[in-house]
């Protein structure tokens, strides 16, 4: 899960690119914090990167597959 103290640093989007789910290893489309839906473990990420594979992190059976949805979106992308 990502955190932030000064909410003043962040505004509020309602955009699609929030919605989508990516697979480990595609292309990250966006620059940001992406968290891991199974898990919750978040990981920063460059927009045209990959976004980490399947051996990043293990899962619980329950978990699931990894699945990466952007959670912050930064300026920059």
């Amino acid at each position: 899960m990502a955190h932030y103290k000064y909410s003043k640093d962040l505004s509020q989007l309602n955009g699609r690119e929030f919605d989508d789910i990516h697979r480990p290893g595609a292309t990250s489309p966006y620059s940001g914090i992406y968290r891991c839906e199974g898990c919750g473990w978040s990981i920063t990420a460059l927009a045209s990167q990959p976004l980490p594979g399947a051996d990043h992190h293990q899962h619980t059976y329950r978990q699931g597959e990894i699945r990466w949805r952007l959670v912050v979106r930064s300026h920059f992308a």
